[in-house]
């Protein structure tokens, strides 16, 4: 019989770390959610550890059924725990919409040109993570999406915060890059060689 997780009400990133914790102990799990962000942070997380994932909308939530397959890989961490990898992720960090303190037409000025000149250098980031009022960059409207939409292009992973997405009511407006929850974002910056933010 499967565990069942019921994550329904629950702030990010709890669903994901009670259904990876319930991976841990069995094989089959059911995790119960509310929202489409929960069902796709969920499923991305059991995906990722080689899990098949079967969804089920119902009248009192979304029930996500998932087992471990034959190559279901163990629940570790990327990096060992405390250690520094030099040959990690360079990752980026962007928390807010405009860059330094004080003039805000001035900081978009410098955000702008920023992200104009970062695919003409070396090292490019592998990872850019946006949150806080950074989440703003990645949505409709924003005046550097051409500039991203280029450095998705080089192979450039982005993540936006979903809660500070939600906080600012953007979901909906999301044009470039995953929306993540607080559980990718600590966990990759946790695993970096190096992370840089603005």
């Amino acid at each position: 019989m499967a565990k069942i997780v019921d994550a329904r009400g629950l702030a990010c990133p709890q669903p994901v770390i009670q259904t990876r914790n319930a991976l841990q102990e069995d094989a089959n799990v059911v995790t119960i959610v509310d929202n489409e962000t929960s069902q796709q942070n969920v499923t991305k997380m059991a995906e990722k550890m080689g899990c098949s994932v079967i969804a089920e909308a119902k009248a009192d939530g979304i029930y996500l059924q998932i087992s471990k397959g034959e190559d279901a890989q163990p629940v570790v961490h990327p990096y060992p725990t405390g250690s520094i990898q030099a040959a990690g992720p360079l990752v980026l960090v962007i928390p807010d919409e405009f860059m330094g303190r004080g003039d805000p037409e001035l900081g978009g000025i410098l955000i702008r040109a920023f992200f104009h000149t970062l695919g003409e250098i070396q090292p490019l980031p592998d990872m850019i993570i946006f949150f806080n009022s950074g989440v703003k960059l990645v949505v409709e409207g924003s005046k550097v999406l051409d500039d991203l939409y280029l450095l998705k292009d080089q192979g450039i992973t982005m993540l936006a915060c979903g809660t500070c997405l939600g906080h600012y009511g953007l979901k909906d407006q999301v044009k470039i890059g995953e929306i993540s929850n607080m559980y990718t974002i600590a966990e990759t910056i946790l695993g970096a060689g190096k992370v840089v933010s603005l």
